[in-house]
């Protein structure tokens, strides 16, 4: 299992890390779950230099194990979740190596990244894992998502998740 003390490094992807990704992509834990390599690939590279997509390398003691992305769907004409309150941000996270997947890592880097996210200034964060895919859903609620509705739009069936700022100021009221 992954040790809470682990500390992940978030760096942005640079194009040296794409054949990786694809690498990442071809795994069965992952293709299962995200569209055509080739595809995410190109969508990745222009997410490089984007404003409203942050793609990110986790790393590990210095060694990638998955991708992060973050986004506000507030920076793209017509996205399903602007709907969320203002100032929401998006994450996706796939663990690449096959063998770390299952042992904690998933939820353990989303509730550092989180953390960031909230210190600079997030009231939400969400994501939207497919309704089959039952151990993301796990690990997101091990991180503090609950869900929050079903939605079908241009990135398919989801369960839309969400954890909020001010929940974790609700539990240090008494500190």
């Amino acid at each position: 299992m992954a040790d809470q003390e682990h500390s992940y490094d978030f760096r942005p992807v640079t194009e040296k890390d794409l054949p990786l990704i694809a690498k990442w992509l071809r795994e069965p834990h992952v293709a299962e779950w995200w569209d055509d390599p080739e595809k995410e690939i190109a969508e990745i590279r222009e997410h490089i230099d984007s404003v409203s997509v942050e793609p990110l390398i986790v790393e590990l003691d210095g060694r990638p194990i998955a991708y992060l992305q973050s986004y506000d769907p507030y920076l793209e004409d017509d996205h399903p979740y602007a709907d969320q309150p203002f100032g929401t941000l998006g994450v996706d996270l796939t663990i690449g190596p096959p063998e770390l997947v299952g042992a904690g890592h998933g939820s353990a880097i989303l509730n550092q990244f989180v953390e960031e996210l909230f210190e600079e200034g997030a009231p939400r964060v969400i994501i939207d894992p497919h309704p089959d895919n039952g151990r993301a859903i796990r690990a997101y609620e091990k991180a503090g998502f609950r869900p929050i509705g079903r939605r079908h739009s241009q990135y398919g069936d989801v369960v839309l998740m969400a954890v909020d700022a001010d929940e974790d100021d609700d539990e240090n009221l008494g500190d």
